[in-house]
């Protein structure tokens, strides 16, 4: 008989939907649990995967949705629960998931913690705190994408904790030659359009190197959804930068491969400490894209700490231009990083190697 997991994760996460589509590849039936209605219905006629719940995702109804409003949907969870028959219970996000999952009083139990779940949350009150870590004591598994945040997490539990990173296609994330103008240098982040991802940032260096070289045509290239489009919008046209930075907006999944294949370096400077891991450093790293980090979270670790990238300091335009200059001159450093960081993800981040650790954690659970 097949493995069944009920994944307690959103359906609007691209994370979820990598992590369902992979496990669904390898055989395992995956039925899914979630708070919010997916953008578009990924899991519609792909074998293996049962979508089991979704509510409103409109603005007002997540804004309204209070931690202890969660738990209205035990009972929602516990009917799925009878009906699935799931051989593991698997929360995505150890508060909102985590709390349901850890009521449900469903064993095997695993929790996988995300960022802002361990980073922010607890440090709300005493009571945010107190209700992490009853979670975290209820799970019989607990699993992070990465070293830092599994630190993090020991601030509130003595459990082991065991590091599954998201991981990427190394097929699918490759060099590959792509259109572009050849006598342009693209410097680009595939993020969203939000404060947090130290856009402001991208478009200060983008002025600061726009002054700086004048033998060289820039583009950067803001790709991702999110709120603040129209605002960077106004910021670049108040820096008479609107032929040099441009936001293209969100763009399909299946074309992400392509973008990082027509960046020279790629940039992702957040700003959150609760950054936690940093999947679109690794698909950089994949396609031979030399990138630049800012210092926190996951994101030096990912690079390991300036082995495989350039690490900056956060909310540091300078920092960030002069990285880019660097890469942009030193074509042996550049081609020197990048051979390297596909190396490191080959070994480290394969997505297959990934879904092995996790469907070994799973197997140890049901011996």
């Amino acid at each position: 008989m097949p493995i069944k997991i009920l994944l307690l994760s959103d359906s609007h996460s691209e994370h979820t939907e990598k992590w369902a589509i992979g496990l669904a590849s390898r055989g395992i039936k995956i039925g899914l649990f979630s708070f919010n209605k997916a953008s578009y219905n990924w899991f519609e006629n792909i074998e293996n995967i049962t979508l089991l719940h979704e509510t409103d995702n409109t603005v007002n109804a997540k804004k309204n949705r209070t931690k202890f409003q969660y738990i209205q949907y035990v009972s929602d969870l516990k009917k799925v629960i009878r009906e699935f028959q799931p051989d593991i219970l698997h929360a995505h996000y150890a508060t909102s998931y985590g709390l349901i999952g850890a009521l449900s009083g469903f064993h095997p139990y695993i929790i996988s913690v995300w960022g802002e779940d361990v980073y922010k949350f607890p440090n709300t009150s005493g009571l945010h705190k107190s209700l992490l870590k009853y979670n975290l004591k209820k799970a019989d598994e607990i699993l992070s994408t990465s070293d830092i945040m599994r630190n993090e997490t020991r601030k509130y539990t003595h459990k082991d904790i065991m590091v599954t990173p998201f991981g990427v296609d190394t097929n699918v994330f490759c060099k590959r030659d792509v259109t572009k103008d050849k006598d342009t240098f693209y410097i680009g982040t595939i993020k969203a359009i939000e404060d947090k991802y130290g856009i402001k940032y991208i478009i200060e260096a983008a002025k600061i190197l726009t002054q700086r070289i004048k033998n060289k045509k820039l583009k950067f290239l803001l790709i991702g959804p999110g709120t603040k489009k129209d605002h960077y919008r106004n910021v670049i046209k108040q820096e008479n930068l609107e032929g040099v930075v441009e936001i293209v907006g969100r763009i399909p999944f299946a074309e992400v491969s392509k973008y990082h294949n027509m960046l020279d370096v790629f940039l992702n400077v957040s700003v959150d400490d609760s950054e936690s891991f940093g999947v679109a450093v690794v698909e950089a790293l994949a396609c031979e894209t030399p990138v630049i980090v800012s210092d926190v979270g996951g994101l030096k670790e990912v690079v390991e700490y300036g082995e495989y990238g350039i690490v900056v300091r956060k909310e540091n335009a300078e920092e960030i231009a002069n990285a880019v200059e660097k890469i942009m001159n030193d074509k042996d450093y550049a081609k020197t990083v990048a051979a390297k960081g596909r190396a490191h993800v080959l070994k480290k981040y394969d997505f297959n190697v990934c879904l092995d650790k996790m469907i070994h954690i799973y197997k140890t659970h049901l011996d």
